[in-house]
Protein backbone atom coordinates (compact mmCIF):
# COMPACT_ATOMS: atom_id res chain seq x y z
CA UNK A 1 0.00 0.00 0.00
CA UNK A 2 1.38 3.39 -1.02
CA UNK A 3 0.42 6.16 1.38
CA UNK A 4 0.71 9.88 0.66
CA UNK A 5 2.64 11.03 3.73
CA UNK A 6 5.07 13.78 2.67
CA UNK A 7 6.30 14.67 6.16
CA UNK A 8 7.23 11.03 6.85
CA UNK A 9 8.74 10.52 3.39
CA UNK A 10 10.93 13.58 3.85
CA UNK A 11 12.74 12.19 6.89
CA UNK A 12 12.51 8.38 6.91
CA UNK A 13 15.50 6.07 6.50
CA UNK A 14 15.91 2.28 6.12
CA UNK A 15 15.04 0.44 9.32
CA UNK A 16 12.47 2.91 10.60
CA UNK A 17 8.75 2.27 10.98
CA UNK A 18 5.38 3.99 11.27
CA UNK A 19 2.38 3.46 13.52
CA UNK A 20 -1.08 3.81 12.04
CA UNK A 21 -4.71 3.71 13.07
CA UNK A 22 -7.18 2.75 10.37
CA UNK A 23 -10.00 4.72 12.02
CA UNK A 24 -10.56 6.90 15.07
CA UNK A 25 -11.53 3.94 17.25
CA UNK A 26 -8.81 1.65 15.94
CA UNK A 27 -5.76 0.17 17.61
CA UNK A 28 -2.25 1.43 16.90
CA UNK A 29 -0.27 -1.02 14.78
CA UNK A 30 3.42 -0.68 13.84
CA UNK A 31 4.53 -1.39 10.28
CA UNK A 32 8.05 -1.04 8.92
CA UNK A 33 8.63 1.35 6.03
CA UNK A 34 9.19 -0.89 3.01
CA UNK A 35 9.97 1.94 0.57
CA UNK A 36 9.66 5.69 0.21
CA UNK A 37 9.74 8.38 -2.47
CA UNK A 38 10.76 11.78 -1.23
CA UNK A 39 9.84 13.52 -4.49
CA UNK A 40 6.31 12.08 -4.55
CA UNK A 41 5.94 12.33 -0.77
CA UNK A 42 4.89 8.70 -0.49
CA UNK A 43 5.65 5.83 1.87
CA UNK A 44 5.10 2.17 1.00
CA UNK A 45 3.94 -0.31 3.62
CA UNK A 46 3.46 -4.06 3.24
CA UNK A 47 1.24 -5.97 5.62
CA UNK A 48 -0.39 -9.36 6.01
CA UNK A 49 -4.02 -9.70 7.05
CA UNK A 50 -3.77 -11.42 10.44
CA UNK A 51 -6.26 -9.53 12.60
CA UNK A 52 -9.15 -7.11 12.67
CA UNK A 53 -7.16 -3.92 11.98
CA UNK A 54 -5.24 -5.33 9.03
CA UNK A 55 -8.53 -6.66 7.63
CA UNK A 56 -9.97 -3.13 7.78
CA UNK A 57 -6.81 -1.80 6.16
CA UNK A 58 -7.13 -4.30 3.32
CA UNK A 59 -10.62 -2.98 2.53
CA UNK A 60 -9.34 0.50 1.71
CA UNK A 61 -9.64 1.65 -1.91
CA UNK A 62 -7.44 4.01 -3.94
CA UNK A 63 -8.07 7.55 -2.73
CA UNK A 64 -9.32 6.51 0.73
CA UNK A 65 -7.70 7.82 3.90
CA UNK A 66 -6.64 6.37 7.23
CA UNK A 67 -6.98 8.14 10.56
CA UNK A 68 -3.33 8.33 11.68
CA UNK A 69 0.03 7.67 10.07
CA UNK A 70 2.83 8.57 12.47
CA UNK A 71 6.55 8.45 11.76
CA UNK A 72 9.31 7.99 11.10
CA UNK A 73 9.81 6.13 14.37
CA UNK A 74 12.76 4.11 15.64
CA UNK A 75 16.42 4.44 14.81
CA UNK A 76 17.70 4.13 11.24
CA UNK A 77 19.71 0.98 10.61
CA UNK A 78 23.46 1.38 11.13
CA UNK A 79 24.57 0.12 7.73
CA UNK A 80 28.29 -0.51 7.33
CA UNK A 81 30.23 -0.58 4.08
CA UNK A 82 31.25 -4.21 4.23
CA UNK A 83 32.51 -6.18 1.26
CA UNK A 84 29.68 -8.71 1.26
CA UNK A 85 26.39 -8.93 3.21
CA UNK A 86 23.68 -11.59 3.30
CA UNK A 87 20.08 -10.56 3.89
CA UNK A 88 17.51 -13.08 5.11
CA UNK A 89 13.82 -12.23 4.87
CA UNK A 90 11.10 -14.48 6.26
CA UNK A 91 7.59 -13.79 4.91
CA UNK A 92 6.68 -10.12 5.29
CA UNK A 93 10.10 -9.62 6.89
CA UNK A 94 11.32 -9.14 3.32
CA UNK A 95 9.56 -5.75 3.34
CA UNK A 96 11.77 -4.02 5.94
CA UNK A 97 14.79 -5.92 4.61
CA UNK A 98 14.44 -4.45 1.12
CA UNK A 99 15.33 -0.77 1.85
CA UNK A 100 18.34 -1.89 3.88
CA UNK A 101 19.66 -4.13 1.12
CA UNK A 102 19.02 -1.45 -1.49
CA UNK A 103 20.93 1.13 0.56
CA UNK A 104 23.85 -1.29 0.97
CA UNK A 105 23.90 -1.81 -2.79
CA UNK A 106 24.02 1.97 -3.28
CA UNK A 107 26.99 2.05 -0.87
CA UNK A 108 28.87 -0.39 -3.11
CA UNK A 109 28.35 -3.50 -0.97
CA UNK A 110 27.86 -6.87 -2.70
CA UNK A 111 24.59 -8.31 -1.44
CA UNK A 112 22.95 -11.74 -1.51
CA UNK A 113 19.50 -12.53 -0.16
CA UNK A 114 17.57 -15.58 1.08
CA UNK A 115 13.79 -15.22 0.90
CA UNK A 116 11.54 -17.63 2.76
CA UNK A 117 7.83 -18.35 3.14
CA UNK A 118 5.30 -21.07 3.76
CA UNK A 119 4.86 -21.45 0.00
CA UNK A 120 5.71 -19.58 -3.21
CA UNK A 121 2.77 -17.19 -2.83
CA UNK A 122 4.28 -15.89 0.42
CA UNK A 123 7.56 -14.89 -1.27
CA UNK A 124 7.39 -11.12 -1.77
CA UNK A 125 9.52 -8.49 -3.52
CA UNK A 126 11.25 -11.17 -5.57
CA UNK A 127 11.63 -8.95 -8.64
CA UNK A 128 12.90 -6.00 -6.61
CA UNK A 129 15.59 -8.06 -4.88
CA UNK A 130 16.73 -9.61 -8.17
CA UNK A 131 17.44 -6.13 -9.52
CA UNK A 132 19.92 -5.29 -6.76
CA UNK A 133 21.33 -8.60 -5.49
CA UNK A 134 24.12 -10.75 -6.88
CA UNK A 135 22.25 -13.90 -5.83
CA UNK A 136 18.71 -14.54 -4.58
CA UNK A 137 18.00 -17.87 -2.88
CA UNK A 138 14.65 -19.29 -1.79
CA UNK A 139 13.24 -21.60 0.86
CA UNK A 140 9.61 -22.66 1.21
CA UNK A 141 8.04 -25.03 3.68
CA UNK A 142 6.29 -26.99 0.94
CA UNK A 143 9.06 -26.78 -1.67
CA UNK A 144 7.02 -24.79 -4.20
CA UNK A 145 9.96 -22.39 -4.68
CA UNK A 146 13.62 -23.03 -3.99
CA UNK A 147 14.74 -25.40 -1.29
CA UNK A 148 12.09 -27.30 0.65
CA UNK A 149 12.67 -26.30 4.24
CA UNK A 150 13.68 -23.17 6.10
CA UNK A 151 15.90 -20.18 5.35
CA UNK A 152 18.41 -21.59 7.83
CA UNK A 153 18.76 -24.70 5.66
CA UNK A 154 19.83 -22.50 2.76
CA UNK A 155 22.11 -20.50 5.07
CA UNK A 156 23.87 -23.65 6.25
CA UNK A 157 24.27 -24.83 2.63
CA UNK A 158 25.86 -21.52 1.58
CA UNK A 159 28.30 -21.51 4.49
CA UNK A 160 29.21 -25.15 3.85
CA UNK A 161 29.90 -24.25 0.22
CA UNK A 162 32.45 -21.72 1.43
CA UNK A 163 30.44 -18.51 0.99
CA UNK A 164 31.80 -15.79 3.22
CA UNK A 165 29.82 -12.84 4.55
CA UNK A 166 30.89 -9.91 6.71
CA UNK A 167 27.41 -9.56 8.16
CA UNK A 168 23.98 -11.18 8.08
CA UNK A 169 20.80 -9.11 8.34
CA UNK A 170 17.84 -11.29 9.35
CA UNK A 171 14.27 -10.00 9.52
CA UNK A 172 11.22 -12.19 10.01
CA UNK A 173 9.41 -14.16 12.71
CA UNK A 174 11.21 -14.31 16.04
CA UNK A 175 11.70 -18.07 15.80
CA UNK A 176 13.33 -17.60 12.39
CA UNK A 177 15.71 -14.90 13.59
CA UNK A 178 16.62 -16.99 16.63
CA UNK A 179 17.37 -19.96 14.36
CA UNK A 180 19.56 -17.77 12.12
CA UNK A 181 21.56 -16.56 15.12
CA UNK A 182 21.98 -20.17 16.26
CA UNK A 183 23.80 -20.75 12.95
CA UNK A 184 25.81 -17.52 12.68
CA UNK A 185 26.89 -17.06 16.28
CA UNK A 186 29.13 -20.17 16.49
CA UNK A 187 30.80 -18.96 13.29
CA UNK A 188 31.10 -15.41 14.66
CA UNK A 189 29.31 -13.80 11.71
CA UNK A 190 27.85 -10.49 12.99
CA UNK A 191 24.07 -10.67 12.73
CA UNK A 192 21.53 -7.86 12.88
CA UNK A 193 17.88 -8.62 13.69
CA UNK A 194 14.76 -6.45 13.74
CA UNK A 195 12.46 -6.73 16.75
CA UNK A 196 8.80 -5.86 16.47
CA UNK A 197 7.31 -6.82 19.84
CA UNK A 198 4.09 -5.46 21.36
CA UNK A 199 4.08 -1.73 20.58
CA UNK A 200 1.53 0.86 21.62
CA UNK A 201 2.72 4.46 21.49
CA UNK A 202 6.03 3.99 19.64
CA UNK A 203 7.83 6.78 21.52
CA UNK A 204 9.17 4.97 24.60
CA UNK A 205 6.42 6.25 26.92
CA UNK A 206 4.43 3.06 27.59
CA UNK A 207 7.20 0.50 27.99
CA UNK A 208 5.15 -2.12 26.15
CA UNK A 209 7.92 -2.98 23.69
CA UNK A 210 10.65 -3.65 26.24
CA UNK A 211 13.15 -6.29 25.26
CA UNK A 212 16.29 -7.62 26.91
CA UNK A 213 19.46 -7.06 24.89
CA UNK A 214 22.85 -7.88 26.37
CA UNK A 215 21.25 -8.23 29.80
CA UNK A 216 19.83 -4.69 29.66
CA UNK A 217 16.25 -3.54 29.18
CA UNK A 218 15.74 -1.78 25.85
CA UNK A 219 12.69 -0.33 24.16
CA UNK A 220 12.39 -1.57 20.59
CA UNK A 221 10.57 1.59 19.50
CA UNK A 222 13.31 4.07 20.48
CA UNK A 223 16.44 1.94 20.92
CA UNK A 224 15.68 -0.24 17.87
CA UNK A 225 14.05 -1.89 16.13
CA UNK A 226 17.42 -3.28 14.93
CA UNK A 227 19.68 -4.98 17.47
CA UNK A 228 22.73 -7.22 17.64
CA UNK A 229 21.21 -10.68 17.29
CA UNK A 230 23.92 -12.23 19.48
CA UNK A 231 22.68 -10.20 22.47
CA UNK A 232 18.89 -10.55 22.14
CA UNK A 233 16.95 -12.67 24.63
CA UNK A 234 14.74 -14.35 22.01
CA UNK A 235 13.03 -16.69 24.48
CA UNK A 236 11.72 -13.71 26.44
CA UNK A 237 10.57 -11.96 23.24
CA UNK A 238 8.72 -15.05 22.06
CA UNK A 239 6.95 -15.43 25.42
CA UNK A 240 5.86 -11.80 25.43
CA UNK A 241 4.69 -11.92 21.83
CA UNK A 242 2.14 -14.56 22.74
CA UNK A 243 0.81 -12.83 25.85
CA UNK A 244 -2.44 -11.62 24.28
CA UNK A 245 -3.28 -14.46 21.89
CA UNK A 246 -6.60 -15.24 23.60
CA UNK A 247 -7.65 -11.59 23.75
CA UNK A 248 -6.77 -11.05 20.07
CA UNK A 249 -8.87 -14.06 19.09
CA UNK A 250 -11.80 -12.82 21.17
CA UNK A 251 -11.54 -9.39 19.55
CA UNK A 252 -11.66 -10.85 16.05
CA UNK A 253 -14.77 -12.86 16.87
CA UNK A 254 -16.45 -10.16 18.94
CA UNK A 255 -16.17 -7.44 16.30
CA UNK A 256 -18.58 -8.44 13.58
CA UNK A 257 -19.86 -11.53 15.31
CA UNK A 258 -17.62 -13.93 13.42
CA UNK A 259 -14.02 -14.75 12.69
CA UNK A 260 -12.66 -11.78 10.72
CA UNK A 261 -9.18 -12.99 9.86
Amino acid sequence: MVVHAPFVARKCEPGQFIILRVNEDGERIPLTIADYNREEGSVTIIYQVVGYSTKLLSEKEVGDSIADFVGPLGRPTDLKKHKRVLGIGGGVGAAPLYPQIRKLKEMGVEVDVILGGRSEEFIILDKEFKEICSNVYYATNDGTKGKKGFVTDVLVDLLNEGKEYDEVIAIGPLVMMKAVVDVTKPKNIPTSVSLNPIMIDGTGMCGGCRVTVGGEIKFACVDGPDFDGFLVDFDECIRRQGMYKEEEHACRIGLGGKENA
